[in-house]
């Protein structure tokens, strides 16, 4: 993509996302019976801005961030002058504790409410593919897997006294609760149950590490097919398991993606399965060497859920994600993983937005459920001018039974803000080097 689309796409990225985050504390503060005087999407310079009501909408030239003005709050502003009258009925020293709290708190519970909506439509409208298999094809040598006995033509049945239904449990239940700490396995090997055990020290410490088990049946199938793609056109549907391509019998997805790179702009030959079904025909990949096709491995089994199914569905899917992420943030502080490779800032955002759009809309809307879920966790740290500072504040007046003095709330904010600051020049200088 170009860099216009790119900028583009981290636009409309980075524009959800802070509406949908101002919104909230914009909503929370109206239902509370506070004023709202500005309501920012970017910082300051403006670009445009309109007054309605009590309120003045802003549109602002650096898309980081944005803020919502609420009448008798220490914020991002500085501004302290409604100190010097009493309290008015509208403000939000004023206000209790307890809505002053969810004011603060609403930002973060909007975000967290726009990836569960992301990933409940996701499944509802899409399902899910799932590798159906829990049969081990193949064991590495050395491996934490074969240190606790793992054979091939292992199936799982259970692990850590949770039941295991396909490939995709499997894996999810490994990364996030095996690293690092003991895990048991009920396995059937030649039609008798065996429980088998894994120590602690004996378990991958870390995400790089593999825990060294390749799911039996192996085959590379069609998970996502893009609109408007070539492979749309030549009729290929999710669920297509691959074949060939020009005539090389095709065992992986890997093998797919290597064939079809190679041959940007060329005709290719492709045979793949479908319900038993042998299909066949040619397409021209793009400039690039795509033909808009999602690839996993199979066997594959659709699972579909209804509206209502779909959103416990969609809300395991936050929580995974969220799992992930507080995963990765333990082992960069830990050392484990390295900050610099890991952290990105604006300009990875807008590569990842821009890519994950050209990927399809389901692909972009995934990716913008995780940044959500990110925003939302980073905004409730306790750190000054997050919203989880201000809910720290909260706190302290609800413990000591008095408000942080003013002078405090502002050299916190502009310590806190300089800090910011400091650290967004680190990832934008960070994501400059990775180019």
């Amino acid at each position: 993509m170009d860099v216009m689309t790119t900028i583009f796409y981290f636009l409309v990225t980075i524009g959800i996302l802070i509406f949908v985050h101002e919104l909230g504390h914009f909503l929370a503060a109206k239902l509370s019976g506070m004023r709202v005087e500005k309501f920012s999407i970017g910082f300051p310079p403006k670009l445009v801005s309109k007054k309605i009501g009590e309120t003045e909408y802003t549109l602002a030239l650096i898309p980081l961030g944005g803020y919502v003005k609420i009448s008798g709050m220490v914020d991002e502003s500085m501004d302290t002058e409604f100190q010097k009258h009493e309290p008015k009925p509208w403000e939000y020293r004023a206000k209790p504790l307890y809505k002053r709290m969810f004011v603060i708190s609403a930002g973060v519970l909007m975000n967290v409410a726009l990836a569960v909506l992301i990933f409940w439509g996701i499944n509802f409208t899409q399902g899910k593919y799932v590798v159906d298999t829990t049969e081990i094809g193949q064991v590495e040598p050395g491996s934490p897997a074969y240190i606790a006995g793992l054979q091939p033509n292992d199936k799982i049945i259970e692990i850590n006294n949770k039941n295991v239904e396909h490939w995709g449990e499997i894996s999810r239940i490994i990364n996030a609760e095996a690293l690092g700490r003991s895990i048991s396995f009920v396995v059937e090997r030649d039609g008798v149950h065996k429980t088998l055990s894994l120590p602690a020290q004996d378990n991958i410490s870390s995400p790089q590490e593999q825990f060294g088990i390749v799911q039996q049946h192996l085959h590379a199938v069609v998970t996502q097919v893009m609109s408007g793609s070539p492979a749309e056109e030549l009729g290929m549907q999710a669920g297509d398991r691959f074949i060939a391509i020009n005539g090389e019998p095709i065992t992986d997805e890997q093998q797919v993606i290597e064939i079809i790179s190679a041959h940007p702009a060329t005709e290719v030959s492709i045979e793949w399965e479908r319900n038993g079904e042998t299909l066949q025909g040619s397409v021209i990949p793009t400039d690039e060497g795509r033909i808009g096709v999602g690839i996993g491995r199979g066997p594959v089994r659709h699972i579909q859920y209804g509206i209502i199914s779909a959103l416990p569905a969609g809300i395991r899917d936050m929580f995974e994600m969220l799992g992930l992420l507080l995963r990765s943030l333990w082992f960069m502080v830990t050392g484990t993983l390295s900050f610099s490779e890991n952290v990105g800032g604006p300009i990875m955002i807008a590569k990842l937005a821009s890519d994950t759009a050209e990927a399809g809309i389901i692909t972009f809307l995934s990716f913008l459920g995780l940044l959500s879920i990110t925003l939302a966790f980073i905004n409730i740290l306790p750190f000054p001018v997050l919203d989880g500072g201000h809910l720290m504040f909260l706190v302290y007046e609800m413990i000591f039974r008095r408000e942080v003095p003013a002078k405090v709330q502002i050299a916190l904010q502009q310590i806190g803000f300089v800090l910011i600051i400091a650290l967004m020049a680190f990832v934008i200088y960070n994501d400059i080097m990775r180019l």
